[in-house]
This record gives C-alpha cells, sequence and structure tokens, in this order.
C-alpha cells in the first residue's frame, strides 16, 4: 500500500499520496479520527460500479467517502451480493414509483473491514470485520421508539432509488449502529448473505409457529426463497414445497430440504400440492413477486390461512380474490425487510446451523460487476447469489 503522509494545519490537515515519486494533493478536511491520520488508508478517489442508464453499468473512478461525523466509520467493502432490488434499478431504473437518479452506486448487501472510526465510537476500531446493515432508522419516530425499526417514518436505504448510494464500490461511511461484527471463522461473502437470510428469518417469524408438521409453501427459490426454506426449517417445518421456473434453482431447494419442488410452467402446482395436503396450507411465503404467484398462494391457503408477501411485485398494484379471501378469512402480511434479525442471522451462520454457501454460486471482481448484473438479470449460467468481490 502506497504510504501516506500528513500535515496538521490549525483544525485541517492536508494529506498527500508518495506513488511513483508523484504527490497527489487532497482538499483539507477536518478529521475526527480516533486513529493517527498518518496510518490512515484515505485516497482522494476509489472504483465503484455505477448505473448511468436502465441496462448500463460503467466502473470508475469517483470521489473517495470522508469521515466527517463522530458517529461513523470508513469500511473497506470486501463484498457486495447482488439483489432482486439492484436488477429491478439495473434493468428499469428504479422499483415503482421510486426512480433511480444516475449515476448511481448499487448494492446493499456487504460486509468489509474497518479503516477507521469516528471520535464517538467505541468497540471497533481499525480491521474490525464487519457486516453492514444497510437500513438507517432515526431512532426518534413513533416507529423506532416501538421497536419497529424497520418502518421507521424517516428510513435511510442504502443503495436505494431516492434515498442513499451503495456498497458496490471500495469504500463506504456508514454510521457505526449499521454496522455488526463478524468473526474470523465467517468469511466477507457469508456475511454479506447474512442481509437476505435476515429477512428470511424476519418472514418465518411474522408467520406461524412451524413444526414438523407444518406443511409450508414457498413460491420462488431464488436468494430470499431458499433463505426462507433454510429459516424455516431451522424453526422445525420439514414438509416444505418450493416452486421455481428455473430447473437449477429446484434442483437447490431439493438438496436443501424441500420435499417437494415444483415448476409453475410445466404443472398445476396448486392441484399438486393439494393433492399431498388436502386441507390447504396453513402459510405460503411469496417470494417472487408475482402476480400468478400471489394468485397461486392464496388458492393454496387453508381457512384462516396466512400469505406473507416478501417478494418486491415490479409495479406498485397487485390484483387479489378478495371474494376467495374473505370467504376463507386469509390473512396477508406484507414482509418490510427485516427487524433486528441481523444478529441472529450471522449467529445462525457462524455456528454452521443455517450454511449460505451453497447458494453464492458466483463471484465477480468489481471490475466485472456488468457482467454480474447482467447474469443475474438473464436468470444465467443457474445463478442464485452473484456476489461482487470488491
Amino acid at each position: 500500500m502506497p504510504s501516506c503522509k500528513s500535515i496538521s494545519l490549525i483544525s485541517a490537515t492536508v494529506m498527500y499520496r508518495q506513488e511513483s515519486n508523484r504527490c497527489m494533493p487532497i482538499t483539507p478536511i477536518k478529521l475526527e479520527f480516533c486513529l493517527n491520520p498518518s496510518l490512515l488508508p484515505w485516497r482522494l478517489l476509489m472504483i465503484a460500479a455505477e448505473l448511468t442508464a436502465p441496462g448500463q453499468l460503467t466502473v470508475a473512478d469517483v470521489p473517495a467517502p470522508i469521515l466527517n461525523t463522530s458517529d461513523s466509520v470508513l469500511v473497506r467493502v470486501r463484498a457486495v451480493g447482488i439483489c432482486g432490488s439492484d436488477v429491478h434499478n439495473y434493468v428499469h431504473g428504479g422499483i415503482g414509483a421510486r426512480k433511480v437518479v444516475y449515476p448511481f452506486i448499487p448494492g446493499h448487501e456487504a460486509s468489509g473491514e474497518v479503516l477507521a472510526v469516528g471520535r464517538a465510537v467505541k468497540g471497533m476500531g481499525q480491521g474490525t470485520r464487519v457486516m453492514i446493515e444497510p437500513a438507517m432508522h432515526c431512532g426518534h419516530c413513533d416507529q423506532c421508539v416501538d421497536g419497529h425499526f424497520n418502518t421507521c417514518r424517516r428510513i435511510q436505504f442504502l443503495s436505494s432509488a431516492g434515498e442513499l448510494q451503495g456498497c458496490m464500490c471500495e469504500q463506504v461511511v456508514v454510521p457505526a449502529h449499521n454496522c455488526f461484527r463478524i468473526p474470523d471463522s465467517v468469511s466477507f461473502e457469508a456475511a454479506a448473505f447474512a442481509e437476505p437470510l435476515s429477512i428470511a428469518i424476519y418472514s418465518v417469524q411474522q408467520s406461524i409457529p412451524l413444526s414438523a408438521e407444518t406443511p409450508v409453501v414457498i413460491l420462488g427459490a431464488g436468494p430470499i426463497g431458499l433463505s426462507t426454506l433454510l429459516a424455516a426449517k431451522h424453526a422445525g417445518a420439514q414438509r416444505i414445497y418450493v416452486t421455481d421456473r428455473i430447473p437449477e434453482r429446484l434442483a437447490m431447494a431439493a438438496t436443501l430440504g424441500a420435499c417437494w419442488t415444483g415448476n409453475p410452467d410445466k404443472i398445476d402446482i396448486v392441484a399438486d400440492i393439494l393433492v399431498k395436503e388436502s386441507l390447504g396450507i396453513p402459510v405460503v411465503f411469496e417470494c417472487c413477486g408475482q402476480q400468478d404467484a400471489i394468485d397461486q398462494g392464496i388458492r393454496l391457503l387453508k381457512p384462516r390461512g396466512k400469505l406473507v408477501i416478501t417478494g418486491i411485485p415490479e409495479g406498485s398494484r397487485i390484483t387479489m380474490n378478495i371474494d376467495l379471501m374473505r370467504r376463507n378469512e386469509l390473512n396477508i402480511y406484507n414482509v418490510r425487510r427485516q427487524n433486528q434479525c441481523v444478529e441472529p442471522a450471522i449467529e445462525m451462520i457462524s455456528r454452521g446451523a443455517i450454511d449460505v454457501s451453497p447458494l453464492i454460486t458466483h463471484r465477480f471482481s468489481l471490475a466485472a460487476s456488468r457482467q454480474a448484473f447482467d447474469t443475474v438479470a438473464r436468470y444465467a449460467d443457474g445463478v442464485v447469489k452473484a456476489m461482487v468481490m470488491c
């Protein structure tokens, strides 16, 4: 790593890098680091993946973030997972009414190691390995006071159109309370996967009590659906039915413990499942954001059953059979990410209770980010979760 030197000037510090016998000047900034500034691996520019138009992504030098608040940390990003919401932003330029403002850095499933901490940060320092929770709640509104941090009225989300830039870059600055320590036994990519796993854990928590006698249906076997399979198994479910249109994902679901898998393009999955579960299903997890999956879920449910909608539809409206819902007194629960499930996700991964490694099927360098997005957007090569290693 190139050496860094600093010269203190009253309340500011001028830093420059010695690189190939050239000095690169940096605009003076106020430093609030606990660490000696001369030791900071700080750079004026960093490499980032940027969305520049629908379907367009470039990798470029962009200004590096500055740590200038006492309660934040500077993180060297090591792994970023590509989420379905990232793909929506890449392909369509937004999700529903939320439109991307270009240029835009995607990626919110991230992990890395701390480079520097603000003056007020305790319990972590340079070299601390962390997973980044992308949702930043205010802590003061009625939702936060009641403990519902995921529905904070002032929530800001990394890599969310109209809110904050993402993590598919070399460095990010985030509040310290959004960083969760990860043990050395957990890889950076597994730690990044703790984010979608936390959503699955929360979805299962919000469903119904599960046991070996509880039949469960999961519609959609992408990263969230397969994570829900793992979380449901961990909660005690054994009769788990999984649907998807991609053969490789159905094969993985079977490997991970699904008792039955089916492709809705080839069979009537509702009829097939109800032959085996004639009383209907008490809980269905919709994990793909598709209208036909929601319709299937409502038909599969037993009276007073619960449809848990975790998938994100591309549009802002869906329709439901209100007659069937009313007559069967069905319950609909919409999941808004997760609430206080990151630490349980990391803990389950750490002790081996849940193994996410089979779901991480593809790895790309930061320079190959566009290839990574195209692979995921096209469902190519049997991809489940693609990781960009920064």
